[in-house]
């Protein structure tokens, strides 16, 4: 991986991570102060649906944290070994997760007429492209796999060589 490019994918990781803690710290009391004018029949909505929104930006910055390490991983060459999978398996997590707390979203969103049924549905297709991306990041393990298994045996095979030479 390039230093320009790493550089790049950092400064944007950096971003996003500055951009989540100002959701956490300026936006989510915002909307608990919103959700306070909410109608006496929806207000035993108000705590799961802060507690959705804040698990939601914890998982994002769960995916972040591990992207960085696999970043730092490919820079210093060691990406194609084991112990990237320990952080591939926790942005699979996380991202299974955010994809289950926007379906309760929906869940939460859905009785009543608090909410266009439109946006339910639009909360769920929401839902349905993060499970969609936590399935490309399996396929993506599933190639890691193979890289790892053909890296050790590249490795064996040099090791012979050597041997014979």
């Amino acid at each position: 991986m390039g230093r320009l490019t790493v550089l790049a994918l950092r400064a944007v990781i950096v971003a996003l991570l500055a951009g989540s803690l100002g959701v956490q710290a300026v936006l989510v009391p915002l909307l608990a102060s919103d959700l306070e004018g909410l109608a006496e029949e929806y207000s035993y909505l108000r705590v799961p649906l802060l507690l959705v929104v804040v698990l939601i930006v914890l998982t994002a910055e769960t995916v972040l944290v591990c992207v960085w390490r696999l970043v730092t991983m490919a820079r210093q060459g060691t990406v194609f070994s084991h112990a990237a999978f320990r952080y591939v398996h926790i942005v699979l997590g996380a991202f299974v997760a955010a994809a289950l707390l926007v379906f309760a979203l929906g869940a939460l969103l859905a009785p009543g007429e608090a909410v266009a049924p439109g946006v339910v549905l639009l909360v769920g297709g929401a839902g349905l492209a993060v499970l969609g991306i936590a399935l490309i990041v399996l396929v993506l393990r599933m190639l890691l796999a193979q890289a790892v298994a053909r890296d050790v045996e590249a490795s064996l095979m040099r090791a012979e060589l050597a041997e014979v030479i």
